[in-house]
């Protein structure tokens, strides 16, 4: 399957364009701190699950889907720590497409578990 055609990858694309939306709105002197590792760490997620679907087998792509959820994980905290700070608002739709790209990972990983 490609992985263009995988609902877990088009969230990931769509979290990708919330991220760079709402990290627009930190401060200038944030640009190569928190902006940039919140970018970094959006992309990672759908850039790991097309580069895992192109890899040989499923316990290649298990561990890219892996690392794709610690993006995730990095991602949900430097958007927290971006909150703490008052840096950003907070934002309903990111955190609920945070956590649906996580359920998502989740469940594509047990599916290729279970399969191998």
């Amino acid at each position: 399957m490609n992985h263009k055609d995988l609902d877990v990858w088009k969230c990931s694309m769509d979290l990708v364009t919330l991220v760079y939306q709402n990290t627009a709105q930190l401060p200038k002197e944030e640009r190569y701190g928190l902006t940039s590792q919140m970018r970094r760490a959006a992309v990672s997620i759908p850039s790991n699950i097309a580069e895992g679907s192109a890899r040989k087998g499923d316990k290649e792509l298990i561990q890219f889907i892996t690392i794709a959820l610690g993006s995730v994980a990095e991602l949900e905290t430097q958007y927290l720590i971006a909150i703490r700070l008052k840096l950003i608002e907070e934002n309903n739709n990111l955190e609920d497409l945070i956590i649906k790209v996580r359920q998502l990972l989740l469940g594509y990983r047990n599916y290729l578990v279970r399969k191998t």
